[in-house]
């Protein structure tokens, strides 16, 4: 009786001779060393698949489901700035609230920003810093259209271009 099997590089099937069990050999496909299995004399014995336990295939099902919603939630929650629940007036503090903020009002206050800094009135700019800096990718686009722009704003058109151009930089990296 011929030893019937696959080879494990190829997957062809190969018959071999009894007498060369146990012994190395060449695929006749693709030439490489297999290995040919003994051949068992004894009674075979079956070795049957245990029932799977479908409480137990649920409760992962279940599990997997619930990492996935809150890796979801997770995600969302990265990618909403967060937006103050009692943001004071404008009239009080003189900074607009997040929640109404577009991109013209946006760049004013980056120009704001900048302009605290130039003359060093650290403390307000860094309440601005804290608001602009909420709105990452928008803030860093109005910095760079600032950054390349000819002709200078004009509430920082007194500031030297390579002081002017650090500021930016500097905001940049802080968001």
């Amino acid at each position: 009786m011929a030893i019937v099997f696959h080879c494990e590089h190829c997957g062809k099937k190969i018959n071999a001779s009894p007498a060369s069990s146990g012994k190395w050999g060449k695929c006749p496909a693709c030439h490489n060393r297999i290995y040919i299995p003994m051949v068992s004399t004894g009674p075979t014995d079956e070795l049957r698949l245990a029932p799977l336990d479908e409480t137990d295939e649920e409760m992962r099902n279940r599990l997997l489901a619930e990492t996935f919603q809150l890796t979801q939630d997770i995600l969302k929650e990265k990618a909403m700035p967060e937006i103050a629940e009692e943001a004071p007036a404008v009239e009080e503090s003189g900074i607009i609230p997040m929640a109404r903020m577009d991109d013209k009002e946006l760049a004013k206050e980056i120009i704001r920003y900048l302009r605290l800094v130039a003359d060093a009135d650290l403390d307000k700019a860094a309440e601005i810093a804290g608001i602009i800096s909420a709105y990452g990718k928008q803030t860093r686009d109005i910095l760079d259209q600032i950054a390349i722009s000819e002709i200078p704003e004009p509430l920082l058109a007194d500031i030297p271009p390579q002081v002017l151009s650090g500021l930016i930089r500097n905001l940049r990296s802080q968001l």
